[in-house]
């Protein structure tokens, strides 16, 4: 019982841990729940949550697979790249004609929830993530291979990965209600942040630090969560 408690909590702390740097899934949930509100912002969450489970079910099982997928790879960091450039053209345009209240390309017809699906199911980084992480739980001893295993720690990554995303949420509420009466400034730092991210994604693939690069090197992942005298032990080696 202990042991399925404690990956089930490692699970919620390796997600929730995993969505607070700023990114585009999390950006993205946060710019709905103040246009569309806090109902399509908690059903896009759930939607994100689809694709990283899945992921963490490919990576538990399929890890010499997915090492072998360069060209997938290699597409989904320009398909990412594209998203996150139409994001931040959608949001200029937004803040430059008043009488467009939304980004278009969030809040569209499509269901939110299959709009997070989407959204998260194309990032690259999302594998190699949940590759680092399967690879130093399966040394650690944490997980074993076993079904049941496998099903307690999806079920905490899905808890953790919502709340994380629910942080942003309901923090973008309260930008919401700061500044309502100023739309347009909104739409503007959004945008920037979307630039910021589309550019630092162009360095990554130039500089070759993308989601193929984290994959064959797993260990660059989970270091910065590693405990103190790990990092001394693997420098001096």
């Amino acid at each position: 019982m202990l042991k399925h408690l404690r990956i089930f909590f490692t699970g919620i702390a390796i997600a929730f841990v995993g969505m607070l740097p700023l990114g585009t899934q999390n950006l993205a949930a946060m710019q709905i729940a103040i246009s569309d509100g806090l109902q399509p912002a908690l059903l896009f969450a759930l939607g994100m949550v689809v694709p990283d489970v899945m992921y963490v079910y490919v990576t538990l099982l399929s890890m010499q697979w997915i090492q072998k997928q360069k060209k997938l790879f290699k597409a989904l960091e320009w398909i990412t790249l594209i998203i996150v450039v139409s994001l931040a053209l959608a949001n200029f345009y937004a803040a430059l004609h008043p009488s467009v209240e939304k980004n278009v390309l969030l809040s569209n017809a499509l269901p939110k929830f299959l709009l997070g699906v989407v959204i998260n199911g194309v990032n690259p980084m999302q594998i190699p993530f949940w590759f680092g992480w399967s690879t130093i739980l399966f040394t650690k001893k944490v997980l074993e291979p076993r079904w049941r295993h496998y099903h307690i720690y999806a079920a905490g990554v899905a808890i953790g990965m919502f709340g994380g995303t629910a942080v942003f949420i309901f923090g973008g509420r309260l930008i919401a209600e700061g500044i309502s009466n100023n739309q347009n400034l909104l739409y503007i730092l959004v945008g920037l942040v979307f630039t910021i991210t589309a550019l630092l994604q162009v360095w990554k693939m130039r500089r070759k630090k993308t989601a193929l690069h984290k994959l064959e090197h797993p260990e660059k992942i989970t270091d910065s969560f590693a405990p103190e005298e790990n990092k001394f032990t693997n420098q001096t080696k």
